[in-house]
């Protein structure tokens, strides 16, 4: 049957949107019920809404190893700014481009590609700023601003972004499209008791955060790689016979330093090992085109719902349930598997670590791994290291779309060291994956209980 809505003229918002998708009914009912609940617009609740500098202001030149963080679009993918991977400019940098700057408290969304998800500036530093394509949310007295990043973050407020992205190959939005949002005001006690919630999920993740630190250090510490540096040279020489043996001819294969790790580890004396030895089997995930994304069903799972923290829901595919059934007995991650990238973002691994709906794209490879011969999540590690890294840029460098060959996955160069040892870091690695968890739940929680309030009512929330 289909479904449909009729809407006067008058009522197309001065005609500043004519698009059908815009009045879908369901957009137009969670409209009425916040309307009726006395939801206010954003730009009443907060100080200000301002969108990021021109595109060419902060130029990739710019970036540091140190300085005042710059949050870019890929630190927004989750409900806090993440700070694992950060890039920084100059303190006189930040100062000229102060109207960009945020602090602990703000609010931070993307607007353009993958949008929908408000991630909290975190009190990591004292000041940060933000990179163009990104519209920050000023915090203010009026409303508890880890409440308002649950309500925005929840049904009611994600739905309401969606409606307002326009574009068919980009989506995006505008800081007016953001101040328009409306957000319910609960009373002060659920206020209150969502932003404790909140508070213990960010020191849950924080805990993750040390925890998987721990593990990667106790991994270069043990291969005695703890303070080391590649040099990379620029200018270098590599004799012919290694180019054909390689069959590789552009400059950056022969960067000296992706030799070097690999010769300090030898150095060290440490064991390496073809990946290929601890495969049982390796399977590619597949694509079943965009013509069959839907809005909700069974997550589709790309390379971009892929971390080496796990899964992330940002900009979400859904595959009809289906065409799930049809798929999931082949490319149905089990738990227990090896997840591998190979394309856009090559050598992100990760082990599932419970059992999921979803099928995985073609952009990542499932492999099942001998655990009499290694363990997983110590293999997972090595990978995610810089020791992966660089044989993985090595491998794909030279390329406009990064794309991994199976034949040099196989290949990759895998440090050995005692079992004893890779039980250790396999166990922080578990311990971090907990704390995320938990973490996890406290925002799910959180959420629910802002959409109880709406709903049900705020007694039955609290």
């Amino acid at each position: 049957m289909a479904i449909f809505s009729i809407v006067k003229l008058s009522e197309l918002e001065g005609a500043k949107r004519l698009d059908a998708e815009y009045y879908k009914p369901e957009y137009l009912e969670i409209i009425d019920i916040l309307t009726i609940k006395k939801a206010k617009p954003l730009i009443k609740l907060a100080t200000d809404v301002i969108c990021g500098p021109f595109g060419s202001s902060i130029l990739e030149r710019d970036y540091r190893p140190e300085g005042v963080p710059l949050i870019r679009v890929s630190d927004t993918a989750d409900l806090f700014i993440k700070d694992d991977d950060l890039v920084f400019i100059d303190d006189s940098l930040s100062e000229k481009m102060k109207r960009y700057q945020v602090f602990p408290g703000d609010l931070v969304v993307s607007q353009r590609g993958t949008i929908a998800m408000f991630s909290l500036v975190t009190r990591k530093f004292s000041k940060w700023n933000i990179s163009a394509n990104l519209i920050s949310i000023k915090k203010s007295n009026k409303i508890n601003f880890n409440y308002l990043l649950i309500f925005l973050n929840s049904f009611y407020g994600a739905s309401q972004l969606f409606r307002k992205q326009s574009g068919e190959v980009q989506p995006k939005i505008t800081t007016d499209d953001v101040k328009q949002l409306l957000v319910f005001v609960a009373n002060s006690d659920i206020q209150e008791k969502v932003s404790d919630l909140v508070e213990l999920a960010y020191k849950e993740k924080e805990i993750s955060y040390s925890l998987y630190s721990q593990a990667e250090s106790l991994l270069l510490e043990e291969l005695g790689l703890k303070d080391f540096k590649p040099k990379y040279e620029k200018t270098y020489t590599a004799k012919l016979s290694d180019a054909f043996s390689a069959h590789r001819i552009d400059a950056e294969y022969f960067q000296p330093a992706y030799e070097e790790i690999i010769e300090k580890l030898r150095e060290n004396n440490i064991e390496l090992q073809p990946l290929r030895k601890f495969i049982l089997s390796i399977q590619k995930g597949i694509e079943p085109g965009s013509e069959n994304y839907r809005d909700e069903g069974k997550p589709f799972i790309r390379v971009s719902n892929l971390s080496k923290y796990g899964f992330t829901d940002r900009d979400q595919k859904y595959l009809s349930e289906e065409l799930y059934q049809q798929l999931r007995e082949t490319y149905e991650p089990k738990q227990g598997d090896f997840l591998l990238t190979k394309d856009a973002t090559p050598g992100i691994a990760y082990v599932v670590k419970e059992q999921i709906e979803g099928i995985i794209s073609s952009g990542i490879l499932r492999l099942q791994i001998n655990d009499n011969e290694i363990n997983k999540e110590y293999l997972a590690l090595c990978i995610n290291s810089i020791v992966g890294k660089m044989q993985v840029e090595r491998d794909c460098g030279g390329s406009v779309i990064l794309h991994w060959k199976p034949e040099q996955v196989k290949r990759l160069q895998i440090p050995i060291l005692p079992l004893s040892i890779q039980q250790e870091i396999a166990s922080l690695v578990q311990q971090s994956h907990e704390a995320r968890r938990k973490a996890k739940e406290l925002l799910e929680l959180a959420k629910r209980a802002v959409e109880i309030a709406i709903e049900e009512g705020e007694e039955k929330a609290i």
